[in-house]
C-alpha cells in the first residue's frame, strides 16, 4: 500500500468505528482505476460472532453488513475519504463472509484514483 491507500484505510476504519461501534481490525487498501478496494478482517463484535453460530443470525449479519452499511454511507457521506483523495464517491459495493470475517468493499470514486497517486 502507499501512503494514500493506507491513509484511505485509516479513514475506513475510523468511519466504521463511529457509525457501527468497531471497525475492521486490519484493512488493506488497493486503488485500481476509479476504485478503492478494501479487504478487511476482523469485521464482528464478540455479539455479532455469537449470533453468527446460528443460521438465521448469519442472515441478520449479512444483511446488516451489506445493504444496512451502504445505506449508511448514503445517509453520512464519508466526506474524509472525497477530501483525501480530491475526488467524490459514486458508488459502494459491499460483502462479507459471515464464517471467515472477512469482508470487502469497493468504492467507486468519479476519477481514476489509481493514476492520480500511483507514483505518490
Amino acid at each position: 500500500m502507499n501512503r494514500y491507500e493506507a491513509e484511505f484505510s485509516n479513514l475506513v476504519k475510523a468511519y466504521r468505528k463511529r457509525h457501527m461501534g468497531k471497525g475492521p481490525s486490519r484493512i488493506t487498501t488497493t486503488f485500481c482505476k476509479q476504485w478503492a478496494i478494501c479487504e478487511m478482517e476482523g469485521n464482528l463484535s464478540p455479539v455479532e460472532k455469537f449470533m453468527a453460530s446460528a443460521e438465521e443470525g448469519k442472515h441478520i449479519l449479512r444483511e446488516a453488513r451489506t445493504q444496512w452499511v451502504k445505506d449508511m454511507y448514503r445517509k453520512e457521506p464519508p466526506v474524509e475519504m472525497e477530501e483525501l483523495l480530491g475526488a467524490k464517491l459514486m458508488d459502494l459495493f459491499v460483502d462479507i463472509d459471515i464464517d471467515k470475517d472477512f469482508g470487502m468493499s469497493i468504492f467507486v470514486f468519479d476519477q481514476d484514483i489509481q493514476q492520480k497517486f500511483n507514483s505518490v
